[in-house]
């Protein structure tokens, strides 16, 4: 991944509210305000991004584990959990081009949009394993002055580097994904790749933002899918920060663009907490900024409430729609950038210091975990960290971090395998 270098910022108080939140090793996938700043290294209290090489460019609650007895190696979920089946597939574009197994390689899309209206596109890499992971990028959110003030609004080929670090590493036997091809989509949209708002405003940013996370991740899915589809045996969408919200986002898509094949989702760091620790009034600023409503499955029926709240809804959807698959969710107990992120909505959003208390995340991940996420058992996992650092699987922690004697890597290796469990300190 690459060194995201922070833009200049005007508030004091945020030279306190920003230290140790860019990556361990040198990456730098920024998650809103926090990641403006220098990393502090693997101490807790920062992210865990994956350094980069040169790349050549072209073109189930509680403490107990549980696990589900059904086996996700006889592919994905029938028509009667409303995927697509036996439908025809809706992504007919032609095929991603070709490349020697290994090579990162930038292929443009020049219908998808960055958030100032420049060109888009994906990283590729072909591997010689049977599985596809589909990563996406971290980098903040654009929903106000100061939080756009930090989000990168643009990415091209020249921007790109594929990483060879944590989840990406080719070369370590210990990474279940070590030999499998890589879509890597990068975030220039603000939105957590889930925005489908052409030319959108906000009060205090000037200019039209195209908040289009979600609209370039079905141009990309056109040339994806008919790559991929009936070439591997698995699937799995994952992303750190930004990038955990838009795997989870995108997730449903995804899964029902593969109907035969286990599609696992791994969300690092994007929690979508309750309306009780994420306030409905930010809910509601995101949706109504990136016209999310477009975004969310219609079918969710709980994901629509008229205060605006209730995106944790999204997660008992998914649970329930894709009962056969295997959900992860990764995050410390006390994470401090989406800490700061969530505290954009302390005093009905009119916060000066935007900030979460960890006792109070620490609750939020506890609901999150034993209320929503509970049902049908052995469907959602967890692992929670002590701590404070933000992301952990694009770097050295991928195969370092430890909750309460399992190894991260184990807990992900048992996840990709069709087994959940729920991990914490």
């Amino acid at each position: 991944m690459l060194l995201r270098l922070a833009y200049p910022l005007a508030l004091p108080l945020t030279a306190a509210l920003l230290l140790g939140a860019c990556g361990d090793d040198g990456g730098g996938d920024t998650e809103n305000a926090s990641e403006a700043a220098a990393s502090t290294g693997e101490s807790g209290t920062s992210d865990d991004t994956p350094t980069s090489s040169p790349t050549s460019g072209d073109a189930t609650s509680g403490d107990t584990p549980t696990s589900s007895d059904s086996d996700p190696s006889t592919g994905g979920d029938s028509d009667s959990d409303g995927t697509t089946g036996d439908e025809p597939s809706p992504y007919v574009g032609d095929p991603l081009p070709s490349a020697d197994d290994g090579e990162w390689i930038w292929v443009d899309f020049p219908e998808a949009k960055c958030r100032d209206g420049s060109g888009a596109g994906i990283g590729v890499r072909y591997g010689s394993g049977p599985g596809l992971v589909i990563f996406f990028e971290g980098g903040g959110a654009c929903f106000n002055a100061f939080t756009c003030g930090v989000n990168p609004a643009n990415f091209d080929g020249a921007n790109f580097q594929g990483s060879s670090s944590g989840i990406f590493d080719p070369s370590s036997i210990e990474n279940p994904v070590a030999d499998w091809s890589f879509i890597y989509v990068p975030y220039c949209t603000g939105d957590v790749h889930a925005g489908a708002a052409v030319d959108g405003t906000l009060p205090d940013v000037g200019g039209k933002q195209q908040f289009v996370g979600y609209l370039n991740v079905g141009h990309f899915l056109q040339r994806v899918v008919p790559t991929f589809l009936g070439q591997v045996d698995q699937v799995l969408t994952t992303g750190v920060s930004a990038g955990g919200f838009g795997a989870a986002f995108n997730y449903d898509r995804i899964a029902d663009a593969f109907p035969k094949v286990p599609v696992t989702l791994l969300d690092d760091s994007g929690p979508p907490m309750s309306d009780m620790y994420m306030a409905t009034c930010l809910q509601k600023k995101w949706r109504d900024s990136w016209n999310l409503d477009a975004s969310i499955p219609k079918e969710c029926t709980d994901c629509f409430p008229a205060d605006g709240g209730g995106i944790v809804n999204l997660g008992v959807y998914l649970g329930k729609k894709h009962s056969k698959q295997r959900l992860g969710l990764i995050s410390s107990l006390g994470d401090n950038t989406i800490r700061l992120f969530f505290g954009f909505g302390n005093d009905n959003c009119t916060a000066l210091i935007p900030t979460t208390p960890v006792e109070t995340y620490t609750a939020g991940l506890h609901d999150l975990r034993d209320n929503w996420l509970n049902e049908p058992a052995g469907t959602w996992g967890s692992f929670f960290l002590d701590g404070e650092q933000h992301t952990w699987i694009g770097g050295a922690s991928y195969y370092s971090a430890n909750s309460g004697g399992t190894r991260l890597l184990d807990w992900i290796s048992d996840l990709i395998a069709g087994t959940t469990s729920n991990v914490e300190p």
